[in-house]
């Protein structure tokens, strides 16, 4: 199966998947190419170390005639350079723009994204913050298909981490860090293997 990520800064769970493709640790999945929305993010000298495809579409280059985003123009860009890469799905990489319902919809259940939290439990920004700010004693990341709605799509897999007494925003960012990678891999890995369906925002795998 084709994978095509999308990422908007460092990339890390960009490069575990990429790195345990290269090691044969998932023989049915082929990452095709990497797009950026960010000129200076280090993601793109990732992508070039193993040997990956990428491209650069700079979302702060697109204007309007009043200095407003035209995210229209923006996404028609995404869209044709999605399409040149052919993949099966794609991949959020830590991509920090929200995609239009549209582009959900016609790439329904083919987007898969990563959250560090265990949804639908503080979805959104800063979700490590919200958990400690709720004195929540448990926390993970969830792997689910992207819906219309922020962080509300079918949960592909999900890992659970304690969380520590005294811990801090950046400690426990750190501790997810590795399961974020691992979960990934092993997401994406069984979606590229096993044929699956969405029944009332349910995955139903059909092996």
């Amino acid at each position: 199966m084709k994978w095509l990520f999308l990422a908007s800064g460092r990339g890390s769970n960009f490069e575990a998947v990429a790195k345990a493709v290269q090691a044969g640790k998932l023989p049915n999945t082929q990452i095709v190419g990497l797009i950026c929305n960010r000129a200076k993010a280090p993601v793109l000298a990732t992508a070039e170390s193993l040997g990956v495809p990428s491209l650069l579409i700079d979302s702060s280059s697109f204007r309007t005639a009043n200095g407003k985003w035209d995210r229209p123009a923006y996404e028609a860009e995404l869209e044709k350079q999605i399409a040149h890469f052919q993949p099966d799905m794609v991949a959020l990489g830590g991509y920090m723009l929200l995609l239009s319902k549209s582009l959900v919809q016609r790439w329904s259940n083919r987007i898969v994204n990563i959250h560090p939290s265990l949804l639908p439990a503080f979805p959104g920004l800063g979700a490590q913050k919200q958990a400690l700010d709720a004195g929540a004693k448990r926390t993970g990341c969830t792997v689910h298909l992207v819906n219309e709605h922020l962080d509300a799509g079918a949960v592909v897999e999900q890992r659970e981490l304690d969380i520590l007494p005294g811990e801090n925003e950046a400690s426990l960012s750190e501790r997810l860090l590795p399961l974020e990678h691992a979960a990934y891999v092993h997401a994406i890995d069984r979606l590229s293997r096993e044929k699956f369906e969405v029944r009332g925002n349910q995955i139903v795998w059909l092996g």
